[in-house]
């Protein structure tokens, strides 16, 4: 097994190998929900950089490569005793896509988003130099300025974050709300409690669940979510549960949230033929993917006459403005459940320049992965445009990672277009890896 070192530099000789055109990365897992055109361009292996380097519980930080996924840095750090301050929902994510997209979860009311527990990063360039950031060092703009960049000004090889101790167990309880107006006010309360997790699940205009979380040092008994039963269903069904520390933190992984109903794997039978191993994130991706390939599930919406449109976005909002960006979905959109995971920006001394989040403001992601079907017509992307138009005016931003339909000039008013221009200028000013706008908008 190569050191990190080696690895650094074959990677380097790989990039200064490409001389023309852009270029991208091979890697073996992506979260990403936008199509993309298809256009040849040079790919380079970061495949390997998935090793966890270091754990130090006592010091209370990990040193892991860029494209480790999620599920194996979980297993390193509770070997240890201790977790990430903050781990996104599906095992599959990397920690480097955490920190050049968004990373979101139940303890980000805490600790924010993912890359506000990072404390330093290896960054390759377009050029193939490696450059360490941090948030005081001369690289610094760098360093604030790469979260939800999605790998167009370098990507992330080797980073240090910020983890916390875990007893082992964790206990829930569920808040059920019948108004949105006491859901939202339940949920902030939540945030200023000695909460270690809160987030929420909306099943209908008026079946609204807040979910606390504590770690505790023992429990009942505890349930298991990774088979025959579903977690988001015993929501409902319970108002207080125990799970272990990292079957809490998968919980939404084994049904992707509640997606898997899409593909019939909350039938009984279908998941006991696919078994415990395949219920999973990962399964449905791929599934997904190949359906997004052949576009079997759209032909057969308009052989039975159905306009059909994927709605894959998370929304974060203002909380003041949340239950206005409610009534929108319950009235435009219709889907339901909904997840909704309130955070903050933690670090406000230091913004992030291309994601938009005032300090001392709780912000509340939206999270809504489905299909709004019906007889009525309408333009591509009508119900995503209306996403955004909303987002816009309620003083939001979406996450990046799935289909965008803004035009340049409404893109760049949200997403910083000065700061970005001057970190492309000073670190791919040749252009060698792709525009933010032209990636995520255009597919290029």
């Amino acid at each position: 097994m190569d050191s990190h070192e080696a690895k650094k530099a074959r990677l380097a000789d790989q990039v200064k190998a490409v001389t023309a055109g852009t270029f991208g990365i091979q890697k073996d897992t992506s979260n990403l929900f936008r199509r993309r055109s298809g256009a040849a361009q040079a790919k380079i292996d970061v495949r390997d950089f998935n090793r966890v380097l270091a754990v130090n519980p006592a010091e209370g930080w990990v040193e892991v490569e860029g494209m480790t996924p999620y599920a194996t840095l979980v297993d390193a750090t509770l070997e240890r005793g201790t977790m990430p301050c903050v781990v996104p929902q599906l095992k599959s994510i990397t920690i480097g896509g955490a920190v050049s997209g968004l990373g979101i979860e139940s303890s980000s009311f805490r600790h924010g988003l993912v890359h506000e527990t990072v404390t330093e990063m290896d960054v390759l360039l377009a050029t193939g130099d490696v450059v360490t950031c941090t948030s005081d060092n001369e690289h610094r703009d760098l360093f604030h300025g790469l979260p939800n960049s999605y790998g167009t000004l370098g990507y992330v090889l080797k980073l240090k974050a910020r983890t916390l101790p875990v007893t082992g167990l964790v206990r829930l309880r569920h808040h059920r709300h019948d108004r949105p107006s006491g859901f939202f006010a339940d949920l902030e309360a939540k945030c200023n409690s000695d909460a270690d997790f809160v987030d929420g699940v909306i099943f209908g205009p008026n079946e609204l669940y807040v979910t606390e979380a504590h770690h505790v040092a023992s429990a009942p008994a505890t349930s298991d979510y990774t088979f025959e039963s579903i977690y988001y269903k015993s929501i409902r069904e319970r108002q207080e549960d125990f799970l272990t520390t990292h079957d809490y933190i998968w919980r939404w992984d084994t049904d992707w949230f509640w997606c898997s109903k899409n593909l019939g794997m909350q039938n009984p039978l279908l998941r006991r033929l696919m078994g415990r191993r395949r219920l999973n994130s990962v399964t449905y991706t791929k599934i997904m993917r190949w359906n997004g390939r052949h576009d079997w599930t759209g032909k057969l919406d308009r052989l039975r006459g159905l306009h059909s449109e994927s709605v894959i976005q998370d929304i974060c909002i203002p909380l003041q403005r949340a239950e206005e960006y409610f009534r929108f979905m319950v009235e435009e959109i219709g889907i339901f459940p909904i997840w909704t995971c309130p955070a903050r920006h933690v670090n406000t001394t230091a913004p992030t320049p291309l994601f938009p989040m005032n300090k001392d403001t709780l912000y509340v992601d939206f999270g809504f992965w489905d299909v709004v079907k019906g007889r009525a017509r309408y333009e591509p992307g009508h119900f995503n445009r209306l996403i955004e138009q909303k987002t816009a005016e309620l003083g939001g931003a979406k996450s990046l990672y799935s289909e965008s339909y803004y035009d340049r000039e409404q893109f760049w008013s949200i997403y910083n277009e000065p700061h970005y221009r001057a970190l492309k200028a000073r670190y791919d000013p040749q252009g060698r890896l792709k525009d933010l706008y032209e990636k995520c908008v255009l597919r290029a």
